[in-house]
């Protein structure tokens, strides 16, 4: 198991408290993601613990899109992966993101 950790400055604030969001299921080839208000208002964490090892580059590159599209601050996501592709994690990122925002899960 790897652990990375990301952190992002200069996130747009949540308009107000929500409630913590979970999208997807650990499981064979794909991953879970939770999303919970937490932290400074501009900044936003994100924690992946993945058994598949020695992508960080490629973690980065998915995350730094994710925030660079939502700006997400005063966030906090946590993901437990078990080997999903870029695909598979952006499109559970949007699903949280949406369903954090107010959208449908």
């Amino acid at each position: 198991m790897e652990s990375l950790t990301f952190e992002y400055r200069g996130g747009v604030p949540i308009e107000s408290p929500r409630i913590p969001v979970i999208a997807g299921v650990v499981g064979s080839g794909n991953l879970e993601i939770l999303l919970e208000a937490e932290g400074p208002a501009d900044h936003c964490t994100i924690v992946v613990v993945t058994a598949a090892a020695g992508f960080g580059a490629i973690w980065q590159a998915v995350m730094d899109d994710f925030v660079a599209r939502h700006k997400p601050g005063g966030v906090r996501l946590s993901i437990n992966d078990v080997g999903a592709t870029p695909a598979v994690v952006s499109l559970r990122l949007e699903q949280a993101w949406d369903a954090f925002q107010g959208g449908s899960a």
